[in-house]
């Protein structure tokens, strides 16, 4: 505990406030964006927002992978699962998630659809050799974080012949998001961006340099940890106040240029680049989102059971879609901590551990009143 303890000395905490607080211009506001909703939670966690002067606004961004599946994929999952022969295999997070009709895979569940939650890919993958008589689908979601153990189960069970393995793919991609959302009225106020910290230790810092270079826009890949969001706000200030923008590292205990070149190497090998993928809140982004390789159809869901996405249009009284792309916070939202909460969830973002409105309802509630 020691490690960790480090990177949350308080005492050294004040310091990076005091810092902050000496070198923002007080005519100016900053708007910096953490894109994962894992920063999100830290800053509320650690109090962190109140350790920044009020010209520092801290934005919240769609790095939340169960909050920017649109519903129309959860409802796919419903399908799968609602099939005799299938066993469904999902993260935990993703199975109280709402689909139309605020359905979800837990409602399925209940309804008698064999649905399981796992820790990892290879759980069902494990599932899968325990069955050989069952279809077994892992519903894969997330971002470059969550694709290379994917990526390892799917490279096993093509090696060994698990032909009752299958892959209902959603993994998302972190540079063409961060594109989106900079290329929407909300994003061309966003000064800077925390980039996200274990996405980046497998793709590297490289990907990032379109932020700086086409939009002018400073990145700083952070830690997770109070020092390591604070340090990289003062960066971000910094580059700021001296005119520039570039993508530098803070997490450098973790994070390299390159990032990790075999996990990168196998995910290149089985999945490709879907021409465009639909994000809750941001509409179709171009080139954001994996499915398998044609030549490892016989390991895709969707391919396997003809799956097809069908438009579900969002409870309209939900901002959850707002929340995603910085253009609304969680109190803003008339449903937050009356009709919607952890308990009784209308949108993603009060369901998932990384959700903006969850980070809210546990650390921030009183704003709502």
């Amino acid at each position: 505990m020691k490690y960790v303890d480090d990177f949350r000395d308080g005492h050294l905490a004040r310091a990076l406030s005091d810092r902050i607080a000496d070198e923002v211009d007080p005519a100016r506001t900053y708007r910096l964006m953490e894109f994962c909703g894992g920063h999100t939670h830290a800053i509320f966690r650690h109090g962190l927002a109140d350790l920044l002067p009020a010209n520092v606004e801290m934005v919240h961004g769609p790095g939340c992978p169960v909050c920017v599946l649109p519903m129309g994929r959860v409802d796919m999952a419903i399908d799968l699962a609602m099939r005799p022969e299938v066993v469904l295999c999902s993260y935990g997070d993703m199975l109280r998630v709402p689909g139309a009709h605020r359905r979800s895979l837990l409602r399925a569940k209940a309804d008698g659809a064999d649905v399981r939650m796992v820790y990892s890919a290879a759980d069902a993958l494990a599932v899968a050799r325990a069955e050989p008589d069952r279809e077994v689908v892992f519903f894969a979601i997330g971002f470059e974080t969550t694709t290379p153990p994917t990526a390892v189960a799917l490279a096993e069970a093509i090696d060994d012949g698990v032909s009752n393995f299958r892959v209902f793919c959603n993994h998302v991609l972190t540079p063409p998001a961060i594109r989106g959302i900079l290329d929407t009225p909300e994003g061309t106020a966003i000064d800077g961006v925390l980039g996200p910290s274990h996405v980046s230790v497998v793709i590297g810092s490289e990907p990032y340099g379109f932020v700086a270079a086409e939009h002018g826009v400073p990145v700083v890949i952070a830690g997770f940890e109070p020092l390591d969001v604070l340090q990289s706000i003062l960066m971000l200030i910094r580059q700021l106040e001296a005119g520039r923008a570039a993508v530098e590292t803070q997490y450098t205990r973790a994070v390299t240029p390159g990032g990790n070149a075999k996990a990168r190497a196998l995910v290149e090998r089985l999945f490709e680049r879907r021409a465009a993928f639909e994000w809750r809140g941001l509409g179709a982004i171009p080139q954001s989102a994996l499915g398998l390789r044609a030549e490892f159809a016989a390991f895709d869901a969707e391919r396997r059971y003809d799956l097809a996405e069908r438009p579900v249009r969002e409870n309209r009284a939900c901002r959850c879609p707002d929340v995603l792309r910085g253009a609304a916070k969680p109190p803003d939202c008339a449903l937050f901590g009356g009709v919607c909460t952890p308990e009784n969830p209308v949108g993603a973002c009060m369901v998932s551990a990384e959700g903006a409105c969850a980070a809210y309802w546990a650390y921030r509630r009183h704003l709502a009143a």
